[in-house]
């Protein structure tokens, strides 16, 4: 799956290179300047470290003392293409001496030596892999969002000319609102998620003031900009079907993952190049392999009655948000929404909604079976997968049925 993701998003890296003319005039903002003469201090630093990195290499008695060494300067995700693994240099030297024919050692000796040659160029491409990135490895582009903490950039590194969003923290602000924590989650869990409705996190870096995260880049932009810029503010049940269908895929690989989302809403969500759905912004998500979680967190209009009343949660808070969703892009407005944030929570303990006219009976009956009190009876993802509506209506098939089908 791995190798069809790379695929894929190869394609899509391509299609990209081509529509966006503006990366040919890209440069270091002003916004940068300091932190590009400080990463240069930082990257003089690191070679001298990496100097003595390699000097430790050559000593096999100094195995451990190597290997802090290499833990310090590399990075949780490497580039997006990791170099093959090569052979130990212990199990080729095991193989060689348990020759005994002089003939037959020969011939391993000449093995030995070409393995060695292809360890040496490997360890070479390893090493250049498992680089530490800095600020200046990159062409930074022009301003793709805002949020409350830092900004999100087009961006494109500049030996591989491979086209990314770089999302810049503030430290300062992570630390005063104490969502460190929130910050190292987000990484952790989505560096490790391979999915293609998921956006992709390839790494991160930092420096004294603000931590870079090197993300896959969507060129559509937000699913919530794309609903608001229609003439009704909605899509069709034919583009809602499509995409909860992404949606629920995409969920039910993360579940299976033990990862609970726990803030799926239209501004969380991201088109790619073909206009397909991603995940993004894990910020509040959350493994959980085994337990229920009693956080107060997500976006008002979308939170469960178990949240809005302080009981405890677990991954079926992702399935009342896909009804909300579902519910949202076809009537323009969540189903809960009120003038005030007190008449929300009211309407959602009360499960009070109304279905507007024009909504077909098989989606009313897909949300009705998602916005469900009781956690335990809420339609799994598999369900809304195999549900009429969402059958009927989705234009791509899911992430796993396109697999099954090749």
């Amino acid at each position: 799956m791995d190798q069809e993701n790379d695929k894929t998003h190869h394609e899509s890296t391509t299609h990209t290179l081509k529509a966006i003319s503006s990366l040919k005039s890209l440069h270091i903002s002003k916004t940068f300047a300091t932190d590009i003469v400080q990463s240069k201090i930082v990257e003089s630093t690191i070679s001298d470290k990496e100097n003595n990195y390699k000097g430790c290499s050559t000593n096999i008695v100094n195995k451990n003392e190597c290997k802090e060494i290499t833990k310090k300067f590399t990075e949780l995700m490497p580039p997006p293409k990791l170099p093959v693994a090569c052979k130990s240099v212990d199990s080729i030297q095991q193989l060689s001496n348990s020759e005994n024919n002089v003939k037959v050692r020969d011939n391993k000796s000449e093995m030995v030596q070409k393995d060695s040659d292809t360890e040496t160029s490997n360890s070479n491409k390893e090493s250049e892999s498992k680089k530490k990135w800095i600020l200046t490895d990159f062409d930074i582009g022009r301003p793709l969002g805002k949020g409350k903490f830092g900004n999100v950039y087009l961006a494109r590194e500049k030996r591989s000319k491979f086209i990314i969003a770089m999302k810049v923290l503030y430290r300062s602000q992570i630390e005063d609102a104490q969502i460190l924590h929130q910050v190292r989650r987000e990484i952790e869990i989505q560096t490790h998620l391979r999915h293609p409705n998921i956006l992709r996190m390839y790494g991160y870096f930092y420096d004294p003031k603000r931590i870079y995260l090197i993300l896959e880049y969507a060129p559509k932009g937000e699913l919530y900009k794309e609903l608001h810029n229609q003439p009704n503010k909605r899509f069709d049940e034919v583009r809602t079907a499509t995409y909860i269908a992404q949606l629920a895929d995409a969920l039910k690989y993360c579940h299976s993952k033990s990862v609970i989302h726990r803030d799926i809403k239209p501004e969380n969500l991201l088109l790619g190049i073909n206009g397909e759905l991603k995940i993004a912004d894990f910020g509040w998500s959350v493994h959980a392999p085994s337990s229920r979680r009693d956080t107060l967190c997500g976006t008002l209009d979308y939170l469960p009655p178990e949240m809005v009343s302080g009981k405890t949660h677990n991954h079926t808070v992702d399935f009342w948000s896909v009804g909300v969703l579902c519910y949202e892009c076809l009537v323009g407005k969540p189903p809960f929404y009120a003038t005030t944030n007190d008449e929300t929570y009211v309407n959602i303990r009360r499960l009070r909604y109304n279905f507007p006219n024009f909504i077909s009976e098989d989606a009313k009956d897909l949300i009705s079976k998602l916005i469900v009190i009781e956690p335990e009876k809420r339609l799994d993802m598999d369900g809304v997968l195999a549900h009429t509506w969402t059958v009927n209506n989705r234009k791509v098939d899911t992430a796993q049925d396109f697999l099954n089908h090749k």
